[in-house]
This record gives structure tokens, C-alpha cells and sequence, in this order.
């Protein structure tokens, strides 16, 4: 007698919940691009009112946003002027996205390197500094070989900061002692110290 009582416990449960079941699949709705017999004009997707500003993602500066000039080349200029405070933002994100691979120079041995993963480029060689800017926007955004996309994680803007930074460190590879301002020079001389 006791597993009919079970039995019926569990049955009167499933009915209970079989009662409250909602049907959000079979809602009334209007699916885009599909027909509608409401509107006058048959369509279920509605016009936009004239004179609508579209907001959030109206990437309309393909400079900015994909690294590419109007002939749909990639571009070696920068969508906005390159100042300190650029290339220090490039700086620190480069230190939190690229350095784990790239390391703090740009050399290729980075951290995870050591630790085994593939060895990426150095941005110390002729062919990647000969690259335009553009292409390395490409490369942070679409990834390239082992490396993925950074798209989701950097903003454009910061993508573009990185990459002034990566010029940074080419040229600072790549200077000499008349590059250093004056006053600067015998800081040099000293070692650094002050």
C-alpha cells in the first residue's frame, strides 16, 4: 500500500507542475523578416522613423576600426594623434595583454614562452617593422598564427595605443646617443642613477 501512496504523490506533482507550464516558444511575437497580415505593408520588421541616430556600434571610421585606409589597404597612419599619454596607455596595456608572450621589449620571450608555448616574432625584426600599423591592428583584432584574437578583451582605441608602443620599443632598438636629448645624455653617462 505504500508505493501506491509514492506513486500517487508523484503523479499529483507532475500534474501540478504539467497545470503551470508556460509556452514562451508559442507566444505571440513577430519574428524578423517574416510576413505579417497586422501592418498595412505586410512586413513584420518595422521602418525606422525618419531621422533616427543610430547609437553604440556605428563604426563608421574604418581607420579606427579595422586598421584599413579608404582604398581598403592597411593604413601605416593613426586614426588619432599620437601624444605621451598614448603611447604611456599603450604601455600598460601592452604590459597586461602582450607581455606574457611578447615580454617587456617586444623580444618574444615572454613568461609563457618560458614556460613552453611557441615562441612568438620578435618586433625587433626588419619585416615587422617595415609592416604599416594597420597590419598590426589586424593582427591584435583578428589573431594571426598561435595568437588569438584580442578583440573582445582591448578596445580600438587601445589597440591602437598598444601599437604606438610597439613603435616605441622598435625604436628605441634601434637609436643612438644623438637620439637622446641633451639633458638627458648624462643620465645616460651615470648609468641611470641620479
Amino acid at each position: 500500500m505504500r508505493i501506491d501512496w509514492r506513486v500517487g504523490s508523484v503523479l499529483l506533482v507532475l500534474a501540478g507542475t504539467a497545470a503551470c507550464r508556460q509556452d514562451m516558444q508559442d507566444q505571440p511575437k513577430y519574428i524578423p523578416l517574416r510576413p505579417s497580415s497586422f501592418f498595412g505593408d505586410g512586413r513584420s520588421e518595422r521602418p525606422l522613423i525618419q531621422g533616427t541616430v543610430a547609437r553604440g556600434h556605428l563604426d563608421e571610421d574604418t581607420l579606427l576600426y579595422t586598421g584599413k585606409g579608404p582604398d581598403g589597404k592597411f593604413s601605416d597612419t593613426f586614426p588619432f594623434p599620437v601624444t605621451k599619454d598614448v603611447i604611456l596607455r599603450g604601455q600598460q596595456r601592452f604590459n597586461i595583454y602582450c607581455s606574457p608572450c611578447h615580454d617587456h621589449t617586444g623580444s618574444g620571450d615572454g613568461m609563457v614562452v618560458r614556460r613552453g608555448f611557441r615562441h612568438p616574432p620578435t618586433y625587433h625584426q626588419e619585416r615587422l617593422i617595415k609592416v604599416p600599423n594597420g597590419y598590426i591592428f589586424d593582427v591584435v583584432t583578428n589573431g594571426f598564427g598561435a595568437m588569438p584574437s584580442y578583440a573582445l578583451q582591448i578596445q580600438p582605441a587601445d589597440r591602437w595605443a598598444i601599437i604606438s608602443y610597439v613603435r616605441a620599443l622598435q625604436a628605441s632598438q634601434m637609436a643612438s646617443l644623438n637620439d637622446v636629448p641633451a639633458d638627458a645624455r648624462a643620465q645616460l653617462a651615470q648609468g641611470g642613477r641620479q
